[in-house]
């Protein structure tokens, strides 16, 4: 979700004044705190006992109109309600590579990467003091008076949902506390403690607390949906929605990620003979663990299982899980590919990326991490990396996924290039069983009326279901 970004300059000129601030974590996430000191630049107080990770950093920011009823008032509904795309063009003229979207008539999204956390702090902080410049707005100079909050992460750490989420609840935060909270989530979430879902784990597997949610993958040639990959997530009793990242790597330390798999594809069958009554022929893909590569008795009864069900069913692996057992990996991998699980390579380019064991998998498609894709439009090195990894993969006989399609822009520069299926917020979040077969039943209406200018619909059309 994020874009290459630049460093904001601090238009004010003034010399910085760092003003202490106390941390306090949050729902057991830290945040960090900026103030304004005065007449003094907005600056950042960061908890040194924060760690800082080395790989790049990935953040959704939200800007909130607060006088937007004012506003209104002053200007007429017709011009407030273009308020937001104001804040759009003005992050814009400040930093090209900073990606936005209006999320509502008061509220705007940004979204943003770097190399480090300080690249985060050091957008959050700019892009506060370009919005706080006054607006002409014809002819009258007008204040805007923005609510900043964001929530940050290093890639890899968290997913998108999770990430938009907890942004959503630092501007709640933020606009009750009325300061700018930028939540870390590169220590993942402290509140909840490793060895109690550890030992809950295996009962939340039994009594239903996991569920699937579905994001739709689009072929661009095709111009159809015509594939997903199953995500799965824990309903936690008491704690809420907990994400992969916070229990997928419990469930190996604790051996229990072979149930928990096992319950995914078995409800993965279920929902795909929902799917099949809809009449959507679909294959839908599970991300599976390195762990499992080498365990014989679960590629057995995986075997059994798909074959036993005649379900379309395809695994997605990382070129890292191959490093760990090669042998017994490739040889299990060749034993799903035999009896027609489709095989994915997931997040190529952030592993190793060794072509040695790429070319002995029997993968029929291989997924260009987000990473790279991500910055396509506002990076001089990702888009020859992307190229090549194409030209790469269809040279050995795969097609091409790429993921973290969030534009338009992106979305043209990929089918330029040869790119042969896109996933991403472009197209759908990830959504429940019963919201995708709704997706599914009206994408299907609205390619059947114009299947030619389908890439040429606004990001509005992808996000409607």
């Amino acid at each position: 979700m994020a874009a290459s970004i630049g460093a904001l300059a601090d238009t004010r000129g003034t010399a910085e004044t760092i003003v202490p601030v106390a941390d306090v974590a949050v729902a057991g996430l830290p945040t960090r705190k900026l103030r304004r000191a005065g007449a003094g630049p907005l600056v950042i107080h960061a908890d040194a006992a924060t760690p800082r990770a080395l790989q790049p950093w990935q953040f959704v920011a939200l800007a909130e109109i607060t006088n937007f009823a004012s506003l209104r008032r002053h200007l007429g509904r017709a011009r407030a309600d273009r308020l937001a795309l104001d804040l759009l063009a003005r992050a814009a003229a400040t930093d090209p590579s900073l990606l936005g979207t209006a999320a509502s008539r008061t509220t705007v999204e940004f979204e943003a990467g770097g190399d480090n956390v300080a690249d985060v702090e050091r957008i959050v902080a700019a892009l506060d003091t370009a919005l706080a410049v006054p607006f002409v707005i014809d002819g009258e100079d007008l204040h805007i008076e923005v609510t900043l909050a964001a929530a940050a992460a290093p890639l890899g750490v968290t997913d998108d949902v999770r990430l938009a989420e907890q942004a959503e609840a630092a501007l709640d935060q933020a606009r009750a506390e009325q300061r700018i909270v930028v939540r870390d989530l590169s220590i993942g979430t402290p509140m909840l403690d490793r060895l109690t879902l550890t030992r809950e784990l295996p009962a939340a597997i039994a009594n239903g607390e996991m569920f699937l949610q579905y994001q739709p993958k689009v072929h661009v040639r095709r111009q159809e949906i015509n594939s997903a990959e199953a995500l799965v997530r824990w309903q936690h009793p008491r704690h809420g929605l907990i994400m992969p990242g916070d229990f997928i790597t419990l469930a190996e330390e604790a051996r229990q990620i072979a149930d928990l798999t096992y319950w995914t594809l078995n409800q993965v069958i279920a929902d795909q003979r929902l799917l099949s009554a809809d009449g959507r022929d679909l294959t839908i893909f599970i991300n599976i663990s390195g762990q499992l590569l080498g365990d014989a008795r679960f590629v057995e009864e995986a075997c059994r299982t798909i074959t036993t069900s005649g379900a379309k069913i395809g695994f997605e692996i990382t070129e890292t899980a191959v490093i760990r057992d090669p042998q017994s990996a490739i040889a299990n991998l060749r034993r799903f590919a035999d009896v027609g699980i489709a095989i994915a390579i997931d997040d190529y380019g952030a592993g190793l990326s060794s072509l040695a064991y790429l070319k002995q998998l029997p993968a029929r498609e291989l997924k260009i991490d987000k990473m790279f894709v991500l910055q396509l439009t506002s990076s001089n090195r990702d888009p020859l990396i992307v190229r090549s990894t194409i030209d790469l993969a269809h040279a050995l006989d795969m097609e091409v996924t790429a993921e973290g399609v969030e534009t338009q822009a992106a979305m043209a520069l990929l089918t330029v290039m040869g790119c042969d299926i896109v996933q991403g917020y472009l197209i759908s979040r990830p959504i429940s069983i019963d919201a995708f077969r709704a997706f599914m039943n009206d994408q299907k209406l609205q390619f059947d009326h114009d299947a030619r200018d389908m890439f040429k619909r606004p990001a509005s059309f992808w996000r409607s279901a």
